[in-house]
């Protein structure tokens, strides 16, 4: 399958091309600022090592995202949420979690990432 060509880099001033939004050196400080001024917290810090098998062990028994698969829509789920967040008490038991993509994520949260509604 052809791949996309690539685009300019979107930081200001950046004269190279980048596969996503931004070139790769550009897109390790974007992501550094988002955890730091917009998230709130470094998700590096909150969820180690332990987190990313308890993740992935998830979404591979989930691959799919349950809010879609509910309306009868086969999408592949990207992010695994806690239906109760850690910070408020809740665990990382399976009856905790669920599979969902990009798009119901951010439906749940309402456009504000991490942060709680």
């Amino acid at each position: 399958m052809p791949r996309k060509p690539k685009r300019p880099c979107r930081y200001s001033g950046c004269p190279k091309l980048a596969d996503g939004v931004y070139c790769e050196e550009h897109a390790k400080l974007m992501n550094r600022h988002y955890n730091h001024f917009t998230r709130g917290y470094d998700s590096g810090g909150r969820y180690g090592s332990t987190w990313k098998k308890i993740r992935n062990r998830y979404i591979a028994g989930h691959p799919l995202c349950e809010r879609c698969l509910s309306d009868g829509k086969y999408t592949p789920a990207v992010l695994v949420h806690h239906k109760t967040a850690i910070a408020d008490g809740g665990t990382n038991e399976e009856s905790n979690l669920m599979s969902l993509c990009n798009s119901c994520h951010e439906k749940i949260h309402g456009g504000r990432g991490g942060q709680n509604l």
